[in-house]
């Protein structure tokens, strides 16, 4: 029988009220699905069916994403994300947990797995470890007087720009298409329907923060949160796509930070790994779990 699909909720985190979705089956373990930047938790649609069964499966929306509430001030620092989730967790009120998550959700989670490694059983990041060491050592090499400017400039942009408007929702689905070109049709409009709301004048919006566009200028110190990937001590799983944009760790040499980690790179996958090549991350997820 099919699916009747997952029931909204919600929680505070630091005074934003945040939305999670529900896949049921309370006597099951429990298991996280942590979407990435600019994106919602029905993203997970797919996964959760094919794993709601044997697990409650859990699915937040981040902080300025999908039906969560926009943060206040318009500033999305990583730490404010690992609050949210750690408060999500503390609020279920079962673990340990497993958590399976996506790029910026991979960040999230491996940093909370790092701080209270007791309270997750497995973990799955899938292109989680963000910029590249080569990246990063670029980027110190700009005073850290220009890097604050520059956020400030970025930041007062961000602020005089309206959220897009398209005139269809069939205009945003191509969109979303031209994103990913591993998309199916129906995987694409699947994620817009869920990624967008209706403005009052009829045109559609995505549901993300626009501020989410500038990312925080600074973050923890690298030794520091290499520090937090040694700390975690279930099995992970660090999951690449062969022709996406990211740094896979086995060849840039972050891997040495873990204990427990191990990493699998996707043949004809980009960034979205678990879209491109759905069977075959199910599959390893399986297994895994």
């Amino acid at each position: 029988m099919a699916s009747a699909g997952p029931t909204s909720n919600s929680f505070i985190s630091q005074r934003l009220k945040l939305h999670f979705v529900d896949w049921g089956n309370r006597a099951a373990p429990p298991l996280l699905l942590v979407h990435g930047g600019r994106d919602h938790c029905r993203n997970w649609d797919w996964v959760a069916e094919r794993l709601q069964d044997r697990f409650h499966v859990i699915a937040p929306d981040l902080r300025g994403h999908g039906d969560s509430a926009w943060s206040p001030d318009g500033n999305y620092p990583i730490d404010g994300f690992v609050y949210d989730l750690a408060q999500l967790i503390h609020q279920l009120d079962r673990g340990p947990v497993s958590i399976v998550a996506h790029s910026l959700g991979g960040n999230i989670a491996l940093r909370y797995s790092g701080l209270y490694p007791a309270n997750v059983q497995k973990l799955v990041a899938i292109e989680g470890l963000g910029p590249s060491p080569t990246l990063l050592a670029e980027r110190a090499k700009t005073p850290y007087a220009e890097r604050f400017r520059k956020w400030i400039d970025d930041k007062r942009q961000a602020a005089g720009r309206s959220p897009r408007r398209y005139a269809t929702i069939e205009d945003a689905l191509g969109r979303m298409m031209a994103e990913n070109a591993y998309l199916t049709e129906a995987q694409a409009r699947h994620l817009t329907i869920h990624g967008v709301s209706r403005n009052e004048d009829g045109t559609w919006s995505w549901k993300f923060d626009n501020y989410l566009n500038v990312w925080p200028a600074f973050d923890a110190p690298p030794d520091d949160i290499a520090s937090l990937w040694g700390a975690i001590t279930c099995p992970t799983l660090l999951l690449y796509g062969a022709d996406s944009w990211a740094s896979n760790p086995e060849r840039d040499g972050r891997l040495r930070h873990f204990k427990t980690a191990r990493v699998i790179e996707f043949e004809n996958a980009g960034h979205w790994l678990h879209h491109d090549q759905f069977d075959r991350f199910m599959s390893t997820l399986d297994d895994f779990l």
